[in-house]
This record gives C-alpha cells, structure tokens and sequence, in this order.
C-alpha cells in the first residue's frame, strides 16, 4: 500500500520537535511527506518559511510548492500523482540493482524500458493508496480554509476516480496531541464535507508534532491485517525466471 502525507499550511513551525526530523522519520517508515504553502496574491513568503517547506519535503522524500489558493486543488492532485509514480520509479530502480547488480530503469535497452515504464504506469493507478491530509488551522489561515475545502474535495472525486482502492484521512493542526484526527480513513465524500464544521482556528503553528501524530496513526493501522497486496505484479516475475519483462535480465 502505498502512503502519504500531504502538509498545507502558510507559515512557519513556531513549536515543538523539528518538522524536518519528523519527516526524514516517516520517510524512513516509507510514508512520503509532501509539502504545500499557501501565500495571499500580495502576500510575501518569509525565506525561512519558503526554505522549512522546502527541508519538510526533502526529508520526507516528497516535493514542495508554494500557491495561491486558486491553484491549491490541482496542486494536491498533481502532488499525490506524481509521487506514486516517482515511489513507483524508486521500487524498480532498487529490484533492477538487486537483480543486475547495477544500473537503474534508465539503464535499460529502449524496448525494455518503455514495457517497464507501461506496467509501473499501470500498477500506479492499480496499487491501493492512503492519503493523509494534515491542514494548519493556525490563526493565519482563517481565509485561506475555503480554498482548502476546495482541494479536500477535489482530491477525494480525484482517488475515487483510481481503479485501485484510495482512502484519505483528514487532521488539523494545532491539536490536543500535535494534530485532531477529523475524518479517519474514509472514500466518503460526506465525511470529508462535513469535517469542516469542526475546525476551529487557533494561533500556533506545531508542524512537527502534527506530522508526528499522523505518523503514528499510521502505525495503529498497520497493526491491522492488510485487506490488499502491495506488491507490484510487474515484481511477481522475479519468482518465475521463465516469464516476465525481467526474464532477459536475471543473472
């Protein structure tokens, strides 16, 4: 199953741990971290907000973009894509050294690689994927939360669209514990529209405990028996030598 986070605040973590420690640790538990600020049209980001949104992403494996809300919803629908695909990428980059010992998907005689990049596009749309929203609600936000409805719903008609099963949950932060669960994980529309009665704007921007918060509800799941497999077909064929697109290339 293929996880992520997807960070939307616009402004800088002002309390507790370091967001970029919390992210370089859900990485390493295989959840990626993507980032998105929010700035007002004449509004001007702080450097050091632009560059922490920058450092979250980068540990977290994920990418960053600073928007205007009007370009808030394709942002997280472009950002979600993307890195399934580029986790995806990742996979059959570390399965193409395990089994040559070298080398990487571009490596690959042209044939073979257009076949690969096919499958991983195709296992992309197939391969279940949670996605957790973690929205600032700090004091700063109060009018940037309609465009935030937007994008929540939009991604939520964006994931029932995959042929593979998606779930979003939804937290906020500042929470009692770094970030309020709103909506757990859920292909409801309903769900997702009513959790904004629940928001309550408040001034502290805690980035890195909220981040924290989601990675261990995260964990609370994965204590629970897995409904799908998230192995790719395409890495089935390592198992049967004889068949498969990387038959040409055990060694």
């Amino acid at each position: 199953m293929m996880k992520q986070i997807i960070v939307i605040t616009d402004g800088c973590s002002n309390e507790g741990i370091s967001p970029v420690a919390a992210a370089a640790h859900a990485h390493q538990e295989g959840i990626i971290v993507n980032v998105i600020g929010i700035t007002d049209g004449g509004e001007q980001q702080g450097g050091r907000g632009l560059e922490e949104i920058e450092e979250i992403a980068r540990a977290g494996g994920g990418m960053s973009r600073l928007v205007t809300p009007t370009v808030l919803s394709q942002t997280v629908q472009m950002m979600t894509r993307k890195t399934v695909v580029q986790t995806m990428h990742q996979v059959v980059n570390r399965e193409l050294k395990q089994i040559l010992g070298h080398g990487e998907l571009e490596s690959l005689p042209p044939h073979k690689r257009g076949e690969v990049v096919r499958v991983i596009d195709e296992w992309s749309e197939n391969a279940s994927l949670r996605v957790a929203l973690l929205i600032d609600t700090s004091a700063s936000m109060k009018n940037k939360l309609r465009a935030v409805e937007e994008a929540c719903r939009d991604l939520l008609l964006s994931l029932q669209a995959r042929r593979g099963q998606s779930e979003m949950a939804v937290f906020a932060f500042p929470g009692q514990a770094g970030a309020d669960l709103l909506v757990d994980w859920s292909g409801d529309l309903a769900k997702i529209s009513q959790m904004f009665y629940k928001l309550i704007i408040k001034g502290t921007t805690p980035t890195g405990p909220a981040i924290r918060t989601v990675l261990q509800h995260f964990y609370t799941e994965s204590t629970k028996p897995e409904k799908y497999s998230d192995q790719p077909r395409f890495l089935e064929a390592r198992s049967n030598h004889k068949d498969g697109i990387w038959s040409d290339y055990v060694v």
